[in-house]
């Protein structure tokens, strides 16, 4: 983390990006974006100075509606209720992830299909021990921990920063309980002006923001 002209920057897949609501727009000087980038030693930076514009390249998955099962389509709908029958949603202090969600991330990863290495257990643990983000867990019947994500929070916003499912237990329906219950925690609970699933990827294919849109009705705000 990297803090500059009283903004907060983190890495994700070599670049740097703020932290900072999407829709929050920053502006760098040439000058100013030089020096954060050798300051940072990340490739190159995202940041939105344009929020919400016409079609472009690059675009924010997000979710601005309250979340409920009677907005959904009936087939969306039972896959729902079958992942909040089967699972256990919840959310846990960082050391619950920290101690039992590495299998899970490894697993997980080897599905992708990206230059990216997975990290050693140890610096997993190091970093969810250091985060500061909100945890949550999903579990099976036998209470076992079949999946996890963490989300940081802005403002009024929650970021979906990591979700990752073990694929031993992808018909038990668990992205779908998880991202249900998280919308409904965010979005009625807290009343979040929005949820926000991040930027597209340039570093690995993902049909998660896809599942997004399709399932959940997320949308693309382009920057």
């Amino acid at each position: 983390m990297v803090e500059y002209k009283g903004v907060k920057w983190y890495r994700y897949q070599g670049a740097l990006l703020p932290r900072v609501p999407p829709h929050q727009e920053v502006f760098l000087t040439d000058k100013e974006a030089k020096e954060l980038l050798k300051l940072s030693r990340a490739f190159f930076l995202r940041y939105t100075n344009e929020w919400d514009r016409e079609e472009s390249e690059f675009w924010y998955i997000v979710k601005d509606n309250k979340e409920g099962l009677e907005i959904y389509k009936s087939k969306v709908r039972n896959q729902i209720k079958k992942g909040l029958k089967n699972c256990i949603v919840k959310k846990v202090d960082r050391e619950t992830i920290a101690n039992s969600g590495y299998s899970i991330y490894s697993e997980a990863f080897k599905n992708y299909s990206t230059f990216h290495k997975p990290i050693s257990e140890n610096s997993f643990k190091k970093s969810i021990l250091n985060s500061t983000d909100d945890f949550w867990a999903v579990y099976n019947k036998n209470n076992i921990l079949i999946a996890y994500a963490n989300n940081f929070i802005e403002e009024n916003m929650s970021h979906y920063n990591s979700m990752k499912f073990h694929p031993k237990f992808l018909n038990l329906y668990p992205s779908y309980a998880l991202i249900y219950t998280m919308n409904e925690y965010y979005l009625n609970q807290k009343k979040y002006l929005y949820v926000n699933d991040g930027a597209r990827s340039i570093a690995h294919n993902t049909n998660i923001q896809d599942f997004l849109i399709k399932k959940f009705n997320f949308k693309k705000s382009y920057e």
